[in-house]
């Protein structure tokens, strides 16, 4: 879309218009509720039956939404407001809506699963983690239990029959991750065993922006046991020992690392290697080891818990169960921090999280932020927004950017600001970027005699109750992220709202405005009084984008504040320039990875029609002959041969697509080194992964043809096993992170060019 579109077309403007009808349909609805009001719970579940059969599509919605409000208030005891109303009209009509914190999307959610599948469709609410998933199930089971809708939810506790039985229902909750492991999972399925997931049809997204925007390059990783060496775990202990003043070099925004002069030769010496010749795959692995040695650190990207290494989810301030680093970089900080090395396998099958979600064939959403991503929802999803008002105007009171010189008089500032706040009983919200930073504001304030609650990814199982309780008079709570968090925060009583209500101390601009927008929006409920104000200092990670910034040092007063304003225009501009890479890296990601996609499906519906008989065996026939296919029907029966090949095929096909997923992620990981060719890396890309798949099927039919050649029969067909055909003795799931440092052109170029 140009630039001109883009100025007609604001994010919001197009979706408003669609609905527009609605605002102006209220008194119809308030007629159609009465018209529920007298009738009998089991009426009212027979009326939902049939709310979408007759009727123009309008007054379809005006009668479900009148029947959904009646629904909500008589099991719930909850009215909703005409915004909700508002935000449900615009789901069903395939929207991403904008609600702000403690406005109800969870209700709002609900009832638009229940408008979908009272329509015959298959829905699917995700959400960004299990608790929240098995909690609104749970909460708004009452409402889809009134509307004749089944609902259920599923969670990482739950056995794989359990799974199966979840997904049979109507409505399913669940965390995209969650689903997207199961996914990945049918993928394998043998021919005795249920599909799981039976149905990809409505997405609802919860935190809209954070899962398809966010968290859209997050690749979920199928990862099965292997036998192969893992150099990576050798090449990360050489990397451990190299001096970093002599061996390494860091930029000086501390976001790139590469080998001196010196260290290339100690590294090829010791792996008498090449590095920058052909061998790619060693070359990734120094690059991974070097990464985690410098610039991943702990306490903030990772902890150390019960001797084994845990990510930190950035955007959600957790620890992330499920999630780990490529194995290179996973090995590289279990050495770093010398703990035992966690198993390895071979990647079996991966998609992003937005491969996930483009596999719906309708996609809609929620969230707080979304207007700030309006563009991005348009590029990669062609989504709209619907903006929906608050049902009570935002009295919050958003105070000017505090900016600092450094980390530690920063830190001194937002403690006198807690201390001010909290000598008049006031709560205070302090939010962070780190663990580590939390820590540290905590110890500082209770030294300075101010007791406070910390919820980061080191015990995060008090979270609904740390929360729930922040809002009281007197409260201090210090959290990591409050995106995503699920549970508002209600003030405690006419005392609290006197002393005027929630503050909001952000201790560092995000990366994204949205972040810094939520945090916000944690004061300023339902109309509450309230306030934020963040403060920054010179040493931020934001501020390594803006190096000119440090120039203002010498500006700061005694106390460190800096009030020049073409300093503080550098913080947005960081922060702009910030999210500006993001889309980049978005776009750059998916690029690389919409082949890939295109040719995961081309196998799947190559390994379906295997599975079913329709792909497969007169291909294989052909190729054995008409003697041996004659020997073996003589021998056993037509009916063994054609298990024989199915079992075969299948294997084969999965052999041979785990084969081509790690040449393509091989291949990605040094497919930027083509630039120096003048190549561009896309269609270099896109030309090597082509040529490496058009021989796929081909090569699956050879393998199974070379089995069954030699093969004996039985009556109970091959022993696939004895064959060298065995499937791996365990799987795991996982996520991982996209590649951090594919895009670092320079510093490779850097190290080609030394002497």
């Amino acid at each position: 879309m140009g630039l001109f579109s883009r100025l007609l077309n604001r994010p919001g403007e197009q979706a408003d218009k669609r609905i527009g009808w609605f605002d102006r349909a209220q008194d119809s609805v308030a007629q159609r509720q009465e018209e529920y009001t007298d009738s009998t719970d089991e009426q009212l579940t027979a009326a939902a039956a049939v709310v979408f059969d007759t009727g123009s599509r309008e007054e379809q919605l005006i009668r479900f939404v009148a029947l959904a409000r009646e629904a909500a208030e008589r099991v719930l005891d909850e009215r909703p407001y005409d915004t909700q109303l508002r935000g449900l009209v615009g789901l069903l009509d395939g929207t991403v809506v904008q609600m702000l914190t403690g406005e109800g999307k969870t209700l709002v959610g609900a009832l638009a699963a229940a408008g979908y599948a009272l329509q015959g469709r298959r829905v699917h609410v995700v959400s960004v983690n299990d608790y929240l998933a098995v909690r609104d199930r749970g909460w708004m089971g009452p409402v889809f239990e009134l509307l004749g809708v089944s609902v259920s939810a599923v969670s990482g506790t739950m056995s794989q029959e359990e799974r199966r039985e979840a997904y049979r229902a109507e409505v399913v909750y669940g965390s995209v991750s969650e689903i997207g492991f199961d996914v990945l999972r049918d993928r394998f399925r043998l021919p005795d065993e249920d599909v799981r997931v039976e149905s990809r049809d409505v997405v609802i997204v919860d935190e809209a922006d954070s899962v398809l925007i966010d968290e859209a390059r997050v690749p979920l990783v199928l990862a099965g046991s292997t036998q192969k060496e893992d150099a990576d775990q050798r090449v990360a202990r050489l990397v451990a020992r190299l001096d970093p003043n002599e061996h390494i070099e860091v930029t000086d925004d501390r976001r790139a690392v590469s080998l001196t002069t010196a260290g290339i030769d100690e590294v090829e010496d010791a792996l008498d290697v090449e590095l920058y010749g052909q061998d790619a795959g060693t070359l990734a692995s120094v690059n991974l080891a070097l990464y985690a040695r410098m610039l991943v650190h702990r306490d903030v990207d990772y902890l150390v818990v019960d001797g084994a290494i845990k990510l930190i989810d950035a955007s959600r301030g957790r620890i992330a169960s499920l999630q780990r680093w490529p194995d290179g970089l996973q090995a590289a900080v279990e050495a770093k921090e010398k703990v035992e090395t966690s198993t390895s396998g071979e990647i079996l099958d991966q998609m992003t999280v937005e491969e996930l979600v483009h596999s719906y064939r309708h996609v809609c959403g929620m969230t707080g932020t979304a207007l700030a991503v309006g563009d991005d929802l348009r590029e990669f999803y062609e989504l709209e927004i619907v903006p929906v008002e608050p049902h009570e105007p935002v009295i919050r009171i958003d105070e000017v950017d505090r900016l600092y010189t450094f980390q530690e008089s920063k830190e001194r500032a937002i403690v006198e600001e807690v201390a001010e706040a909290h000598a008049f009983d006031r709560p205070v919200l302090v939010g962070t970027r780190s663990v580590a930073e939390s820590e540290s504001l905590a110890e500082r304030l209770r030294e300075r005699g101010i007791d406070c609650e910390v919820l980061n990814a080191k015990d995060d199982t008090r979270e609904a109750q740390i929360i729930a309780r922040a809002g009281e008079a007197g409260a201090v709570t210090v959290s990591t992220q409050m995106a995503g968090r699920g549970t508002d925060i209600r003030l405690g009583g006419e005392e609290v709202a006197e002393a005027g209500g929630l503050l909001v101390i952000g201790a560092g601009r995000y990366e994204s405005s949205r972040l810094d927008d939520q945090l916000r929006g944690r004061a300023g409920r339902q109309g509450d009084p309230g306030s934020s104000v963040f403060f920054t200092s010179l040493e931020d990670e934001l501020m390594s984008r803006v190096p000119e910034a440090q120039r203002f040092v010498e500006e700061g007063d005694e106390t460190g504040l800096i009030t020049s304003k073409r300093a503080a225009l550098l913080v947005e501009h960081a922060q702009r320039m910030a999210e500006g890479e993001n889309t980049a890296v978005h776009r750059d990601t998916w690029r690389f990875n919409d082949l890939m996609a295109k040719q995961r499906q081309l196998v799947l519906t190559r390994r379906d029609e295997v599975r079913d008989g329709t792909r497969g065996p007169d291909e294989v026939r052909d190729l054995l002959g008409e003697e041996r296919v004659s020997q073996i029907e003589g021998e056993q029966s037509a009916d063994v041969l054609d298990t024989a090949i199915r079992d075969i095929l299948l294997f084969a096909v999965d052999e041979r697509w785990v084969d081509h997923l790690a040449f393509l992620n091989d291949l990605r990981e040094g497919i930027h080194l083509r630039t120096l060719a003048r190549e561009k890396p896309h269609e270099a890309f896109n030309e090597e992964s082509i040529g490496a798949f058009a021989s796929f099927w081909d090569d699956v039919l050879t393998r199974a043809h070379d089995v069954l050649a030699e093969a004996d029969f039985t009556g109970e067909g091959v022993d696939l096993p004895a064959h060298g055909l065995k499937r791996p003795s365990s799987t795991w799931t996982y996520l991982t992170t996209e590649n951090v440092f594919g895009s670092d052109l320079e510093t490779v170029v850097k190290s080609l060019r030394r002497p």
